[in-house]
C-alpha cells in the first residue's frame, strides 16, 4: 500500500474525544469464550450495537470531541503527518466515505450520509451507552458514529496476529459497512427479528457482520479510485500483500479462531461474527466483484 504524499487529510471527518473515566455500560453482542471484560472487548473487532442488545440507550451528554488537535497534526505543513496513526486513519476514513458517496446512490439509489470517526482514550460516552477501549472499534447506530481507541491496533497485531498496515483500513471499512447498513435500513430490518427471536439473534448477527466484511472488500477493490477534496488520489497503489493482510485480519478475528485462542472448543451456536473462513470468503467476494450488490449475505 502506498499513500499519496500529496493527499489532503480531511480531519473534519474525525473527532478526538481524548480520555475519559469509567466504561462498561455498553455490552454489545455476546462474544464466545470471554473471560473478563477487557479480553472480551479486544475480541470485538466490529461491534454492531443493536437496540435491545445494548445496556442503555442514552444519547450523548457531551460532544464526543472535535478535530482541532488532529487537524494541526495532519496538516500539509507537517512532514511527519503520515507517521501519525490518527492521520493515517483519518485518510482511510476519507477514502472509505469518498467511495460510498458515489457508490451508494449508484448501487442502491439512496444518498450516502456521512459519519464521523471518534478517536478516544480509555473510555467514551456514546449514544449507545458508555464504552471503554476494551470493546475495540464499533459503530453506534444511535448516534451514527464510529468509535476507536487507536491503541487497539497494537492489540490486533500483538495478541491476535493480524499484522500489517492494511489491517487498519480493513477494520475501518468494516465499521463503515455497518454505517452503510444503517443508512440502507438493513440494520433496522434485521433488528426486528433479532428482538422477536432472541434464540436466533447470533445467526442474524453473523449475517450482518459478514455483509460488513463484504462491503470492506468492495471498498478495497475501489480504493485506488478514491480522491481527497481536491480530486487528488488518496492511494497510489494497493498490492496483493495488502489484500493478504486484510484476509489475515479477517481470519484472526473469526469466531472459531477466537474460541480456540481462548482455550475452548469450537461452538458454532455461539458465533456472532462468522468463522475465519466465512469472513475471508465474504471479504474476497466483495473484493473480486467490486460491487456492493454482491454482498447479500441474507439471500
Amino acid at each position: 500500500m502506498e499513500l499519496n504524499e500529496n493527499a489532503q487529510i480531511d480531519t473534519e471527518q474525525v473527532r478526538d474525544a481524548g480520555s475519559s473515566r469509567g466504561g462498561g455500560g455498553i455490552r454489545g453482542i455476546p462474544i464466545p469464550m470471554g473471560r473478563g471484560g477487557g479480553v472480551i472487548g479486544l475480541i470485538v473487532l466490529a461491534l454492531l450495537v443493536v437496540g435491545g442488545l445494548v445496556g442503555g440507550n442514552t444519547l450523548l451528554g457531551d460532544d464526543p470531541g472535535t478535530g482541532g488537535e488532529t487537524s494541526l497534526e495532519c496538516g500539509v505543513n507537517n512532514p511527519d503527518r503520515f507517521n501519525n496513526v490518527k492521520c493515517r486513519n483519518a485518510l482511510y476514513v476519507n477514502s472509505i466515505q469518498n467511495y460510498w458517496q458515489t457508490a451508494l446512490p449508484q448501487s442502491f439509489g439512496k444518498p450516502y450520509e456521512a459519519s464521523d470517526t471518534v478517536f478516544f482514550d480509555q473510555a467514551v460516552n456514546t449514544g449507545c451507552g458508555q464504552a471503554d477501549s476494551g470493546v475495540g472499534p464499533f459503530y453506534c447506530p444511535e448516534d451514527n458514529l464510529i468509535y476507536i481507541d487507536v491503541t487497539f491496533w497494537n492489540e490486533l497485531s500483538s495478541r491476535f496476529g493480524a499484522t500489517g498496515e492494511f489491517a487498519q483500513p480493513y477494520v475501518l471499512a468494516h465499521e463503515y459497512g455497518h454505517h452503510v447498513q444503517d443508512v440502507l435500513g438493513t440494520e433496522a430490518q434485521v433488528r426486528r427479528p433479532m428482538q422477536r427471536d432472541p434464540a436466533n439473534a447470533n445467526r442474524y448477527s453473523v449475517l450482518l457482520e459478514l455483509q460488513a466484511d463484504c462491503y470492506a472488500g468492495v471498498w478495497t477493490k475501489n480504493a485506488t479510485s478514491t480522491t481527497d477534496a481536491s480530486g487528488r488520489p488518496i492511494f497510489k497503489s494497493i498490492t496483493q500483500q495488502d489484500i493478504n493482510e486484510a484476509l489475515g485480519a479477517a481470519a484472526a478475528v473469526g469466531d472459531d479462531a477466537i474460541q480456540k485462542k481462548m482455550g475452548g472448543g469450537v461452538d458454532e451456536s455461539k458465533f456472532t461474527h462468522g468463522s475465519s473462513a466465512q469472513r475471508q470468503q465474504w471479504f474476497t467476494r466483495g473484493y473480486s466483484t467490486g460491487d456492493p450488490k454482491s454482498c447479500n449475505t441474507f439471500a
